[in-house]
């Protein structure tokens, strides 16, 4: 089984899944931090079914809560703050 996993952070966070890009994760950036809710859609339809997601991004998602939440075949993780 091939499970996909990536992560969105914003575009000047330097820091962010360093580790987890080193080991094949996929690492989207997003500029417009309103458009968080668009860019986790855009994953859930490229099948990928574990998403990271920092938490300064995760204050502009209202999906992440209302539909996600609920839903077992996808994994939204927000990383703590460092």
């Amino acid at each position: 089984m091939n499970v996909k996993i990536s992560c969105i952070k914003g575009k000047n966070d330097e820091n962010s899944f360093k580790i987890l890009k080193n080991f094949g994760a996929d690492v989207y950036e997003i500029e417009d931090f309103e458009k968080t809710d668009d860019a986790i859609k855009q994953l859930v339809e490229k099948d990928y079914k574990t998403i990271w997601i920092t938490n300064e991004l995760a204050g502009f998602s209202e999906d992440i809560i209302k539909k996600y939440s609920k839903n077992t075949d996808i994994n939204i993780i927000i990383a703590p703050r460092k």
